[in-house]
């Protein structure tokens, strides 16, 4: 009998490890899908110059639209990241489902209405600029929401195992190469006919719409399929190392229902088979003890200066590669004189984008895989690492590179990348642009991945969606100063070409568009870099508190 019943117990035992990893794996299927769709802003560079062409904005306005939507994709990241530690990833999908119809279909309308009054000639009664950008702005929250619940999905799945490094940047990858996806498909078969037969720009009417039934069918079954697997033995692992720490009182962690008993009794065993049973009775005690755990996790990474030192240098790196990519289009523009043919033109803006997005991919998978194999091994939670008795263990003899080495040369491609288009090697010669694209998307892509995996490997996967959301509010902040440098810069020196020929243009040509801009950006990524090295080898940085980064 005795051996029936343990038999009968292995099994199922057998049969929930088998099903939490096919849950697991789902899972990790639904996110890919869900990042490889949810990147569809990074293409806003191939309709972004059509809104200067088509509808008469200026570089100031089509920035401003980029700007806004930049915003609304990173500033309410922790607020996401927030929602996201704590109801889960599922409902943040299918709130990205309403925000990218919504969003999409309103851009699609105000594309449609035309063009508004230019120069004093009246073309077409076109809705106002803002209502652009308020399209922008609902699109750019749902690509936070969807974007956050498929790599908090992987993070949490997976943040534990070897591979954690490529578990993360798998979902990040995927992000990038919706890109280049859907900027072939606008190209090569949601395109406009021009008159003599050949194929014209991207249809931004129809890439609208096509863009918000596909993110709604996606939103959908995520919410259906995005699950987080032994999420309690993540909360609890996390609350006794914060409890051994001291860093939480063991009596703020003690049952809510152990009131309901005398003090000094013992429950009788009917009495505690009962409370086995009761999921119900559980399910409060745990969601009380995972806000603890991550009301102090919070805590804790909002006091740790090197945090602060983190997010600035992201700050300077990530703003200026953001820029590029709103812009690529109207600074391939500036690489030739105007034409009237724009087939012309030895190269596009919908190529520069999918080599963007390809060479982002690689760099996301690779820089994840590397450094899951070069990276030295680390405990899951190290900013308690000086009280930490699993933190003050050294790492295993082995030839081991920083994350934060490999991080500092991310942002050094995307420098170089910057400093190639500034120095004018590029001007009248498109054919080199792909140099520029490749640097800077390698660069972009592999920053976007080592970050996210940097705070896992510091503060631990538990608040990962909170933690890493409060960093990812940075960009919106340099996206913005860098957006609104070159636009100035942009301006300004159509208008001086304007006074030369004496005839109105709101396009810009030459090298002096971009020139200023882009040596300013390679500045601050320089910045940013030191910024990085001071918080890993700093007075009081990582590794001067035993850190394995």
């Amino acid at each position: 009998m005795a051996s029936e019943a343990s038999s009968l117990m292995g099994s199922r035992i057998g049969t929930n490890i088998s099903s939490r990893d096919t849950v697991r794996y789902i899972a990790f299927g639904s996110a890919i899908l869900s990042a490889i769709c949810a990147g569809s802003i990074t293409t806003f560079s191939l309709y972004g110059h059509l809104f200067q062409e088509r509808l008469h904005y200026t570089q100031l306005q089509v920035n401003s639209v980029s700007i806004a939507a930049s915003l609304a994709l990173y500033l309410p990241v922790s607020l996401f990241g927030y929602l996201c530690d704590r109801i889960g990833p599922a409902p943040l999908s299918a709130i990205s489902a309403c925000l990218f119809g919504f969003g999409y279909m309103l851009a699609a309308l105000t594309y449609k209405s035309g063009a508004m009054d230019f120069a004093g000639y009246t073309y077409q009664r076109g809705w106002p600029v803002w209502v652009m950008m308020v399209a922008f702005i609902i699109v750019g929250l749902g690509t936070t929401c969807m974007y956050l619940s498929a790599v908090t999905t992987c993070a949490k799945n997976f943040g534990k195992g070897k591979y954690r490094g490529l578990a993360l940047a798998c979902p990040i990858a995927a992000f990038g190469l919706s890109g280049l996806w859907q900027s072939q498909l606008g190209e090569k078969v949601i395109y406009e006919r021009r008159p003599d037969g050949k194929r014209g720009d991207v249809d931004v009417f129809k890439y609208f719409v096509f863009l918000a039934i596909t993110l709604v069918t996606v939103g959908i079954i995520g919410f259906f399929l995005l699950k987080i697997v032994d999420e309690e033995e993540l909360i609890d692992e996390a609350v006794n190392e914060l409890s051994r720490s001291g860093f939480l009182d063991e009596r703020t962690l003690r049952p809510a229902s152990s009131s309901r008993h005398n003090y000094g009794t013992i429950q009788d065993e009917s009495e505690i088979e009962n409370e086995g049973d009761n999921e119900d009775a559980k399910d409060p005690d745990q969601q009380r003890k995972k806000t603890l755990l991550s009301n102090e996790e919070t805590r804790r990474f909002l006091k740790d200066h090197t945090m602060w030192w983190l997010a600035a240098g992201f700050f300077f790196v990530s703003g200026p590669g953001e820029a590029f990519l709103t812009n690529l289009g109207t600074i391939i523009g500036t690489l030739y004189p105007p034409t009237s043919d724009p087939t012309a033109m030895p190269t596009s803006a919908a190529t520069h984008v999918s080599v963007v997005a390809f060479t982002s991919t690689v760099a996301r998978l690779l820089f994840g895989l590397v450094t899951d194999c070069f990276a030295p091994p680390s405990p899951g939670h190290q900013y308690a690492s000086a009280q930490s008795s699993l933190a003050s263990l050294p790492p295993k003899k082995r030839f081991a590179v920083s994350r934060v080495v490999f991080l500092i040369f991310s942002a050094l491609l995307l420098v170089l990348g910057q400093v190639l288009l500034a120095s004018g090697l590029i001007q009248n010669h498109g054919e080199r642009f792909w140099l520029v694209s490749a640097l800077i998307g390698s660069g972009y892509g592999a920053l976007y991945s080592l970050t996210p995996l940097i705070i896992t490997v510091i503060w631990g996967v538990e608040n990962f969606g909170t933690n890493w959301g409060i960093v990812a509010m940075v960009p919106a902040a340099g996206t913005m100063v860098w957006g609104i440098i070159y636009s100035t810069v942009y301006q300004q020196a159509a208008a001086k070409s304007s006074l030369v020929t004496g005839l109105e243009d709101i396009l810009c040509h030459g090298q002096q568009c971009y020139q200023s801009t882009f040596w300013g950006m390679a500045a601050s990524g320089l910045v940013g870099c030191g910024l990085w090295l001071w918080a890993w080898k700093g007075k009081d940085g990582w590794a001067a508190r035993g850190i394995f980064v």
